[in-house]
């Protein structure tokens, strides 16, 4: 399994330009979402491609792969 599979918190905050803090509580709700569906998830890592698809940054991505 490829590492660029997930995400860290330190990744996150960088990307959206967050702090640390506020990274971790946005990881720890995209995990729980992931978790209702019946998806395991690593705690202070979440799944890159539900990252991007819920920030709106892998929009564009979805669009064409379909």
């Amino acid at each position: 399994m490829s590492s660029n599979t997930f995400m860290k918190v330190d990744e996150v905050a960088e990307t959206l330009g967050i702090s640390k803090s506020y990274a971790y509580k946005i990881v720890q709700k995209l995990n729980a979402e992931l978790k209702e569906k019946g998806y395991l998830t690593i705690s202070g890592r979440v799944n890159k491609q539900y990252f991007m698809e819920k920030t709106c940054y892998g929009t564009s991505d979805s669009k064409e792969r379909k």
